[in-house]
């Protein structure tokens, strides 16, 4: 059996549980095929979501944790629906003291529930949600560097039979979003951005993700703050060093919500 590769997922509107778009049936699919490459299911999954954002890195213990609506004005169905997989304390201890030993400023958590950038995209992916899950935080004040050590440090845990997401969005600027419109054709500001992220991860170009994805075009454009792009770091952290990423998805939705999806090895 083979280790599950380290992924970035981009979660897009809390919506997509509901809308048969692309990237909805991208997700669904998405489970099933990582658990047949690797020959069995996920022991835990650790979801490092642009939700949870805190001073330093912290780790969710909870045993069963809570549900966390934190979005406004979608369909009723949405705030009734309930994720109700099991938290994994001894993962996530363990994932503190790997932290630790890297020199990461962490902090256990033992109420934080599940926010929609874990359990959206997981009851797509893994609907029976009984697979164990465990959250870490982003610091939106630390650079590329310092999530980049957060994946280097959790990248054991996959020895253990761990699936690590990082759950953002290749692209996020709420402010432009087209409502209404799933359709809507991205702008060149969102397609130069994406491609060159997308560039760098099919080569390998670890440093220029890590320490330059600023400087992309229309970087600040299409994140205003950094919160949806940090994952992306840890997941990439999380993969080796050696070889080059890889695109599981790839699409825009609402017109400015660039929907990729990739996997490190």
């Amino acid at each position: 059996m083979s280790l599950f590769p380290s992924v970035f997922i981009s979660h897009g509107s809390p919506a997509i549980l509901l809308e048969p778009t692309p990237s909805h049936h991208a997700l669904l699919g998405l489970g099933a095929s990582l658990s047949e490459a690797a020959g069995r299911l996920p022991s835990v999954i650790v979801s490092v979501t642009a939700h949870w954002e805190t001073a330093e890195a912290t780790v969710s213990t909870a045993a069963n944790p809570p549900m966390i609506y934190d979005f406004w004005g979608f369909p009723k169905p949405l705030y009734e629906a309930v994720y109700p997989a099991p938290g994994q304390p001894e993962v996530a201890r363990r994932a503190v003291s790997l932290l630790q030993q890297a020199g990461v400023a962490v902090r256990a958590d033992g109420q934080r529930g599940y926010d929609h950038g874990t359990w959206i995209p997981l009851a797509l992916m893994f609907p029976q949600a009984t697979i164990p899950v465990v959250q870490v935080s982003v610091q939106s004040g630390r650079n590329g560097a310092h999530h980049w050590a957060v994946g280097r440090a959790l990248r054991a845990l996959r020895e253990d039979g761990a699936l690590i997401i990082g759950s953002g969005s290749l692209t996020h600027n709420l402010r432009a979003v087209h409502w209404g419109n799933v359709d809507a054709p991205a702008p060149d500001w969102v397609e130069s951005f994406g491609n060159w992220i997308e560039d760098a991860v099919v080569a390998g170009e670890w440093e220029k993700i890590r320490d330059h994805w600023h400087e992309a075009p229309f970087a600040a454009r299409n994140h205003p703050s950094p919160e949806h792009f940090l994952p992306l770091l840890v997941a990439a952290g999380a993969g080796s060093d050696q070889g080059q990423g890889t695109v599981l998805h790839r699409g825009t939705e609402l017109g400015v919500l660039r929907m990729d999806a990739y996997a490190f090895s």
